[in-house]
């Protein structure tokens, strides 16, 4: 059997690589210099320094190679991902496990109602605190692996354990894709208060206070609370509200600093925060849910001062926990 994975970048190389150990995979890249280095020299310095890469991965630019697969691992930015599919031979019909994280701008859709649109192939989320090069370098790691198909799920399960790669199943799907999206987006908060210098105390307030509002937003999609506090919920904001391995919280972290936020996205390396935020703020509105942080994290990417943002929400009514 082989495993596909659509996307070469940094996690994108970093699955291919855990999957590796027991599987042959082939990586779609839309980078011909990612191909030729992955294939070449065994590396991705573009994205993944310093990992040596298995001779088992074999990457193409073309997505026709990816039809000798069963299974692929969706690696592609949220907001691309409906026309990198179009693109892939889906009348294979491959199993799919969506590994991005976001909300599609143009439809407020998560990433498996964007894949029902055009495909009935078998579908599941993986979602997690995990830095990709962590994972490339065999550290443990732990994932949640959601599928509403409880025996789709469950073989996924064993298929995609490695050693130190260790997958939990859910049926929660809603759950897991919201956790994924929303944690960016407080990431981005995150870095904001450590770059603006505002402490620990504040930094823990926010992803309290964050996770509250992702918690009202899940429940509102349809999510359940089990699994916005677990790995892929309140587990992934642990992680990427408290390390500057995060693009995400260090996109954050310039935006505190008072660096424009235009200068600081990096078109290669996708902080997903930064295209989620609004789109998030908007999905919130139309579920009638308040989110005040994603809120001040849309207001912040569309250029608003930081001392402002911050005192606005300083200045909110008081009210109960």
């Amino acid at each position: 059997m082989t495993i596909g994975v659509i996307g070469g970048g940094a996690w994108g190389t970093a699955l291919a690589q855990v999957m590796a150990g027991d599987e042959d995979v082939v990586l779609w890249a839309r980078e011909p210099e990612v191909v030729a280095a992955i294939n070449q020299d065994r590396a991705n310095p573009d994205f993944l320094p310093g990992v040596a890469l298995s001779p088992r991965i074999r990457a193409s630019a073309a997505t026709a190679g990816l039809a000798a697969a069963d299974l692929w691992l969706v690696v592609a930015p949220a907001q691309h991902l409906r026309s990198v599919l179009a693109e892939c031979p889906l009348a294979a019909r491959p199993t799919l496990v969506l590994c991005a994280k976001g909300i599609e701008a143009a439809t407020l859709k998560l990433m498996a109602e964007v894949v029902a649109d055009l495909t009935d192939a078998p579908c599941a989320v993986l979602s997690g605190p995990t830095f990709a090069g962590e994972v490339a370098r065999g550290l443990p790691t732990a994932v949640t692996l959601a599928c509403r198909d409880a025996g789709v799920g469950t073989a996924l399960v064993q298929r995609l354990a490695r050693p130190t790669f260790r997958p939990y199943f859910s049926d929660d799907v809603t759950g897991a894709e919201i956790g994924g999206a929303v944690k960016n987006v407080l990431a981005i908060a995150c870095g904001v208060v450590e770059g603006a210098g505002l402490g620990l105390n504040a930094r823990a307030a926010l992803i309290a206070r964050g996770f509250a509002e992702m918690t009202r937003f899940g429940l509102a999609r349809g999510a359940r609370a089990d699994t916005l506090a677990g790995l892929s919920g309140l587990g992934d904001l642990v992680l990427t509200c408290s390390s500057a391995n995060s693009r995400n919280f260090t996109l954050g972290l310039g935006i505190g600093r008072g660096e424009p936020a235009a200068t600081l996205l990096d078109t290669r390396t996708v902080a997903e925060g930064a295209a989620t935020a609004p789109v998030l703020v908007a999905a919130a509105r139309a579920a009638g849910v308040e989110m005040p942080i994603a809120e001040a994290v849309a207001a912040l990417l569309a250029g608003a001062p930081v001392v402002e943002v911050i005192s606005a929400l300083l200045a909110r009514p008081l009210r109960a926990e």
